[in-house]
This record gives C-alpha cells, structure tokens and sequence, in this order.
C-alpha cells in the first residue's frame, strides 16, 4: 500500500500546485485589467486638461476631482493586487524530490575567459 500513499501524496502535491498556478493567474490577469482601467483614467484626465487648455480655460474642479478620484481608486487597487503577487510570488515553494535534477554548478555558467580571442571568422563587437 506504500505505493498508493506515494502516488496519492504526489497527487496531492500536484494538484496544490496547479491550484496556486490558477490563483496566481487569475490574480495576474485582474492586476491587468486594474492597470488598464488606471491607464484610461490618466487618458481621460489628460484630455480633460489638454480641451480646457485649448478652449483657453481652466478645467473645473468637479471634473478634476472625478477624474482624478478614478485614477487613484484604480492605482490604490493595482497596487494591492501586485502587492499580493509579490506575496504569492515569495511564498515557499513545495520541497523538492530527489527525483528533480540537481541545479547547474557555478562553472557551467560562467562565460569563457577573457583571455581567450574570439576565432579570426567571427568578428569582435
């Protein structure tokens, strides 16, 4: 039965993970929308200033404060959807297997010494 309960704990484990991807995701895609949301708003508070500016006028502060208001409710919501991203992001990753490859030593990424020269058919930046 040891290979039941293996198969059922890795099951599990997999479906934790693919559970966390769908909220991150789903948290990704509403961050998105938000900062779209945030980037209309500026737009339209930009065009705002930039018609009164040509009408040779100030715009009013009731506008203003709407416009502005939008911008900064949508900001305030971006900002704490990506604050819960980062949160998501820097949560503990689940223990790896010994069945996963080790990670690439330090000498495999490493670039080729400076003293080597390039070969005389590739031309040197």
């Amino acid at each position: 039965m040891a290979i039941w309960d293996k198969l059922k704990t890795e099951l599990d484990r997999a479906g934790k993970a693919a559970q966390n991807a769908l909220d991150e995701g789903k948290v990704r895609l509403e961050a998105f929308r938000t900062r779209q949301l945030a980037d209309k708003a500026a737009q339209a508070l930009g065009y705002a200033v930039y018609r009164a500016k040509q009408s040779g006028a100030e715009l009013d502060a009731e506008t203003y404060a709407r416009l502005s208001g939008t911008l900064a409710t949508h900001e305030t919501e971006a900002s704490r959807l990506e604050q819960q991203l980062h949160d998501i992001g820097a949560s503990p990753k689940p223990e790896s297997t010994s069945e996963d490859p080790p990670p690439p030593s330090s000498s495999q990424a490493s670039p080729p010494p400076a003293d080597k020269a390039p070969p005389a058919d590739i031309p040197s930046i």
